[in-house]
């Protein structure tokens, strides 16, 4: 009796202690879990805003979960040319990503994706895009970054603006010799100021868009005390910000400054640094995020959501 008590008493035991290990172990599970969604839904959050909250996503103090911007919409991906809608649909169905994109001008003053001045590495045309006219270009065929000919067509700014509402942040890099006014007309009248951010190279560039909407989001070059000084001696607030630091990594002081100011820090790890990772691995990406690297801007931003 007492022996039946004994074995019976055991198998309690066991039993109880098992369950004990397994819930442990399913809430283990389930607290990774929690963690990984929220990581991906604050990624998600940081490229995907609701009215009027761009700035605010796009500061400091909100956003430190690091962020991706696909360089061209994204890169070398067979059939998918670079500065198309296609791939910037094929990009953030795999990646919650911001789009970068770059922005000429027609002949005839239609604004288009496009980053070269010529026509010839990304379609089927020939000649430099400011002397061909818009009626030329949409007839053209988009090349992806293997030269091969797609059913893609260049996209103008407007289309581009009317998709991306809602459905991602756009950062605009508008070429030399666009003028910086009908940019921002454009955005205006496609009501995008809240997700849109427009890239510039210098602190003048970066005051006249200012001074143009005071509303909109601005990227602008510091790579040095020298340059984050002159973007202090203007009247623009950094709040209106996020520092583009150049495609080589900086001190982690330069960082520090941006930081302190409520900024956020691009490094273009596009080129180098993104072939480094190619030989090092994820260590790469993370020596730039530990040194203050908020946004990684990349040609391969699918690969890099993997590291």
């Amino acid at each position: 009796m007492v022996s039946s008590i004994f074995i019976v008493t055991l198998r309690f035991i066991i039993m109880d202690s098992f369950i004990m290990k397994r819930s442990c172990l399913l809430f283990l599970v389930f607290l990774i879990f929690s963690q990984v969604a929220t990581a991906q839904r604050v990624a998600l959050q940081a490229t995907k805003v609701k009215k009027g909250q761009l700035q605010e996503t796009l500061s400091y103090k909100h956003q430190r979960t690091p962020i991706i911007s696909a360089h061209r919409g994204g890169r070398f991906i067979k059939g998918y040319p670079e500065n198309a809608i296609e791939t910037f649909e094929y990009t953030i169905t795999r990646v919650p990503a911001m789009i970068e994109c770059d922005i000429e001008i027609t002949q005839d003053s239609v604004l288009i994706l496009m980053h070269d001045n010529t026509l010839e590495r990304t379609t089927t045309g020939k000649g430099k895009v400011k002397e061909q006219s818009w009626s030329y270009i949409k007839t053209l065929h988009l090349k992806d970054d293997f030269g091969d000919s797609t059913n893609f067509k260049v996209p103008t700014l407007t289309e581009v603006l009317v998709w991306g509402k809602k459905t991602a942040i756009l950062e605009l890099d508008v070429k030399r010799g666009v003028p910086f006014e009908k940019v921002v007309d454009a955005v205006e009248a496609a009501k995008m100021e809240d997700y849109v951010i427009i890239i510039t190279y210098n602190s003048k560039d970066a005051q006249k868009v200012y001074e143009l909407n005071p509303r909109l989001m601005i990227s602008v070059t510091i790579r040095n005390e020298e340059e984050f000084q002159r973007i202090k001696d203007t009247k623009i607030p950094f709040s209106n910000l996020i520092v583009f630091t150049g495609t080589t990594l900086p001190d982690a002081t330069l960082y520090e400054k941006i930081h302190a100011q409520g900024s956020l820090a691009i490094l273009g790890t596009m080129g180098n640094i993104d072939n480094s990772a190619k030989v090092r691995g994820s260590k790469v990406y993370q020596n730039c995020i530990a040194t203050g690297v908020n946004v990684l801007a990349t040609d391969y931003p699918w690969k890099l959501h993997k590291h």
